[in-house]
């Protein structure tokens, strides 16, 4: 670990088409999240948060500058290697859930632990950690249901549980209430929120004002560079202890 910083991102440029077409989707961004940080993403289509969550999700590479990953520069590996990293260090919720259809809950939350090349555990092991991951969410009753047998807040739970199962350094959130009611929506939020306060560090991109406001910061991007970075005034029990430990040093 890097001084407690989970990411950052020095000079980091993406450039897509060549020419008069070259488009800059980031541009020299630079940009730091701590361990125990819950960052909400925001800006209009095109502004560059959607592309700055795939090279943050190991998905695409920087066409310059460094990412730093847990201490790690990633910024140069290749497919194969950013695979194992996602596998390891990265947990994914999508505004779609991306579950397999035909598979129950506790089978797409295990799925994971399968692709993870590092994970020695048992099956019985697997399934034990399964179980718990499905149980802080709020779903132990629902662990042999497929999705087509859950609601929308029902299924993003198991996303969530799926994301949580390998213990990563990081989640990754993109529109995680982007296809739900309100109520659900404000249900997967107060789950983030309360995981943000048992120490996870999540990165959420979102374009809804009230959904950002569970962060802890919301940092802004327009034409690829950082419009603002404020804090919300959101209060991180993690965020506090750590400080405290700081001091005691």
């Amino acid at each position: 670990m890097n001084d407690g910083k989970i990411i950052e991102t020095i000079d980091l440029t993406k450039i897509y088409g060549k020419g008069d077409a070259q488009v800059r989707a980031l541009d020299g961004v630079s940009l730091t999240i701590r361990e125990g940080e819950f960052v909400a993403v925001m800006g209009p289509s095109g502004s560059g948060k959607s592309t700055l969550m795939n090279i943050l999700g190991c998905l695409d590479r920087p066409t310059s500058g460094t990412y730093l990953l847990a201490g790690e520069d990633v910024s140069n590996l290749n497919k194969t290697q950013l695979a194992i990293i996602r596998s390891k260090n990265l947990g994914f919720v999508f505004q779609s859930y991306n579950l397999l259809a035909q598979t129950s809950a506790l089978e797409n939350v295990m799925l994971p632990m399968l692709y993870n090349r590092n994970g020695k555990l048992s099956i019985a092991e697997q399934t034990e950690k399964t179980l718990a991951a499905l149980d802080a969410v709020g779903l132990s009753d629902r662990v042999q249901h497929k999705p087509h047998e859950l609601s929308g807040g029902q299924m993003q739970r198991v996303a969530i549980a799926r994301a949580l199962v390998n213990d990563p350094v990081l989640i990754l959130a993109d529109e995680p209430t982007g296809n739900l009611d309100s109520k659900s929506g404000e249900e997967i939020m107060a789950l983030l929120a309360d995981l943000h306060s048992q120490g996870r560090t999540i990165v959420m991109v979102t374009h809804a004002d009230d959904i950002a406001t569970f962060a802890q910061r919301t940092i802004r991007f327009r034409d690829g560079v950082i419009e603002t970075d404020h804090q919300n005034g959101y209060f991180s029990p993690a965020l506090a202890q750590q400080e405290v430990e700081n001091a005691a040093h």
